[in-house]
């Protein structure tokens, strides 16, 4: 192995997903108004384009874990990246309908690539149990670099709405060159070449994959929970910016102007999520790294549900935005807990594939539940939000229902 791709993995982890987040909020933190402003999409053409990126994550998500799970973690990474830089680009340079429609495709395939790989990755390099840690400091790495992210795109979009967005594409280019350089993969074990029948090997481990989710119970909840998580999603995702933007917003520094309220909006949203996440690892790091997390996810998830419907219910700002923010901090949280227990329950070589179904799940709920809840949209928004908080509330009891196979967990 070259001398030169010797990084820790630990710290590589830390590393490129601390470089994902602050990239992911260069892109991300202005994009709507992008769209409105810069590249005149109508309501529409903006579902048109959630659905489009939904729809390919859906398509490419199991395929692309399965490639994780034959050939190597780490090229599927880098290539996720490299695809995802370049939809960026597109995205930024040419700001038209079709082109930002190309974007989501390339951006979502990138994104599929990268799903599951690096979670099976650094699990494979240092341990399911070790993991857990990790998922919960690099959650705080990376919200700590979204503050970064948000903070930078909020100066350059005052120059230009894609100069972000451009910025964006040309570090996810580069990030995947330096994870070419530097990214060790030394357990991994792909199938010999000689050994090697493509498509049959990645129908058995497709397989192996519906067999795993299918027979432990933690898994198929937890492809349940993301299917559900994605038919409310969608709509809220798309929503929550139409029902803000029905406020006046104050006039600080000189400027109303939306687009510095946007970027203050995610910045305190930011800075709240790492806040609690420190103060929940440092009073009680045992819920994070629990064996059997169901309680804490039980109650993150119901927190959830509730910032969501007093969100569609508020009629100030502050209070709209101060729900919107539980809901968010309490996703936040979850995330990383869940990505550990998930991870506990998986064998390494069909991890990738599992997690990509979890994400796909997540994927078709998103497709199936958007159209309908944005048609409600168009005649009340209200409606439209409080139907998606209450899509949620059937996974705290979902989570809680776990609490009675602790006993006869599957081995890792």
């Amino acid at each position: 192995m070259p001398s030169y791709r010797s990084a820790d993995p630990t710290r590589t982890y830390y590393a490129y997903n601390a470089a994902w987040s602050f990239l992911s909020a260069l892109a991300f933190t202005l994009s709507l108004v992008y769209y409105v402003r810069d590249a005149g999409l109508d309501p529409l053409q903006m579902v048109l384009v959630g659905t489009t990126l939904e729809l390919t994550c859906f398509l490419f998500e199991v395929p692309t874990g399965i490639v994780a799970d034959l050939y190597s973690r780490r090229r599927s990474i880098v290539i996720g990246f490299a695809l995802i830089g370049a939809g960026l680009l597109l995205q930024g340079l040419v700001p038209t309908f079709l082109a930002i429609l190309g974007a989501q495709v390339l951006w979502g395939v990138g994104y599929t690539f990268t799903s599951g790989a690096d979670q099976a990755w650094i699990t494979d390099e240092i341990g399911a149990e070790q993991a857990a840690r990790v998922f919960v400091r690099t959650q705080q790495f990376g919200l700590a670099a979204k503050i970064a992210g948000t903070v930078t795109a909020g100066g350059l979009g005052l120059i230009s709405l894609p100069l972000p967005m451009v910025i964006s594409g040309a570090g996810m280019v580069l990030l995947a060159l330096l994870l070419t350089l530097f990214m060790r993969e030394q357990n991994f074990h792909p199938v010999p070449r000689e050994e090697r029948e493509t498509f049959r090997h990645a129908v058995a481990t497709f397989k192996d994959g519906l067999e795993v989710a299918r027979r432990r119970p933690v898994v198929r909840t937890l492809v349940i929970i993301s299917l559900i998580g994605g038919l409310s999603s969608e709509a809220f995702d798309r929503l929550w910016s139409v029902k803000i933007l029905e406020f006046t917003f104050p006039d600080v520094f000189g400027t109303s102007d939306p687009a510095f309220w946007f970027t203050a909006f995610a910045l305190t949203g930011t800075l709240l999520a790492l806040g609690a996440s420190l103060v929940l690892n440092r009073f009680s790091p045992e819920r994070l790294q629990a064996s059997h997390p169901s309680g804490i996810l039980a109650t993150l998830a119901l927190l959830q549900a509730a910032g969501v419907l007093g969100f569609a219910l508020a009629g100030y700002l502050w209070l709209a935005l101060a729900a919107m923010w539980l809901g968010a901090v309490a996703g936040t949280l979850t995330y990383p807990i869940e990505s550990a227990w998930l991870n506990r329950h998986l064998d390494s070589r069909t991890r990738a594939t599992v997690i990509s179904m979890v994400s796909q799940a997540n994927a078709i709920g998103q497709v199936v539940g958007g159209p309908p809840l944005g048609a409600l949209g168009r005649s009340s928004l209200r409606a439209a939000l409080l139907a998606s908080g209450l899509l949620l509330l059937p996974i705290p009891a979902l989570f809680l229902r776990l609490k009675d196979v602790r006993r006869t967990a599957e081995k890792v």
